[in-house]
């Protein structure tokens, strides 16, 4: 299939096996996450594998991800783990590829801020060789960040942003906006199926417990008993979407026929102080809320403005922030262990 010229194309995209088209070869479907031990990645997997058609690989190096997170697939007939960095380059054939492979969280994009634009940029070069080489669609999670501290309220895919380049933050949000602009740079050069999708904020069990984001501190907080650190003023917006959600919309996006850039996101927008008193409220009334400073760059508002994901992919975002909160909080407890007092 030629891909539309409306996103200037001039290839036919490669062709994968020619075992695709014999008569007698019943294929699965041969999927690489990369990234796949980290928070999203593993849901991601957990997903895919609920399909018997599925082979699924994983690519990740464990800067930040975890093999405990893969524990129920390791040794599984359709699923392999690969240690691998994806500034390195990966020879193998797949059909898929979902490239997750990214410190996504402050506290460890900041404390190795080269490995994180190598990641973006070398990593996001490697996977777009690969799937020139095999004929694979590969779908990118680029990121909200892109938009910087938007100027434009809820923020729409049309939007070019408004971004530090010599930032702290800037080797994500810059690396994130080369990633893009190399998925479609191969997409109109070579004609390699691209699919990206802008993530805003995602929260649900398996997130690292001391990562910097916001819902794992509080929850971690509130369960230690400790005070819930609210960055001032307090009054500046998130909108958090439940992993099994993100997950849907990524699927979506990966088997559409859309390229994007589309944002995947919970439209529901909460100022930090608002979460901080949900979190207090639902997991532990006795804590206190405390104002600390901020962070450089913090964007004020983040909104996505969904309305491409719903009428391209027919989706929505169905988990409220009050009922995905508790379904995080039994995964913290089990890790802290801090068993519930009844």
């Amino acid at each position: 299939m030629a891909t539309s010229s409306s996103n200037g194309a001039t290839k036919q995209p490669p062709m994968p096996s020619p075992l695709r088209f014999s008569k007698f070869f019943q294929s699965n479907m041969r999927i690489l996450v990369t990234g796949g031990a980290g928070f999203i990645g593993s849901h991601l997997v957990d997903r895919l594998m609920e399909n018997e058609k599925n082979e699924v690989i994983v690519a990740d190096n464990f800067f930040t991800g975890s093999k405990d997170n893969l524990k129920k697939w390791i040794g599984h007939p359709r699923f392999e783990l690969i240690r691998h960095d994806v500034t390195e380059q990966l020879l193998i054939e797949v059909d898929q590829i979902y490239h997750l492979a990214c410190p996504a969280s402050p506290i460890f994009y900041k404390y190795n801020p080269v490995k994180t634009i190598k990641t973006n940029v070398i990593g996001t070069l490697n996977m777009l060789g690969l799937a020139k080489r095999v004929g694979a669609r590969i779908l990118l999670t680029s990121t909200s960040e892109v938009y910087g501290d938007p100027l434009v309220h809820p923020q729409p895919e049309s939007y070019w942003g408004n971004v530090n380049p010599i930032g702290v933050r800037s080797c994500y949000d810059e690396g994130k906006r080369v990633a893009e602009t190399l998925m479609f740079d191969y997409h109109r050069q070579h004609g390699i199926e691209i699919r990206i999708a802008r993530i805003f904020n995602t929260y649900g069990p398996r997130m690292n417990i001391d990562d910097g984001r916001v819902v794992s501190n509080f929850i971690a907080q509130a369960i230690r008993g400790e005070p819930l650190t609210v960055q001032v003023p307090g009054t500046q917006t998130r909108s958090f979407c439940y992993v099994s959600d993100m997950v849907d919309g990524l699927i979506r996006l990966m088997e559409g026929e859309n390229t994007g850039p589309i944002n995947i996101g919970n439209p529901g927008e909460f100022t930090m102080i608002e979460l901080a008193e949900n979190v207090k409220e639902l997991i532990n009334p006795a804590v206190e809320i405390k104002m600390v400073e901020n962070t450089p760059d913090d964007p004020r508002q983040r909104k996505p403005d969904i309305t491409n994901a719903k009428e391209l992919l027919g989706w929505e975002p169905k988990v409220k922030l009050r009922d995905g909160l508790p379904l995080m909080e039994e995964d913290f407890r089990q890790r802290l262990g801090v068993p519930k007092k009844n």
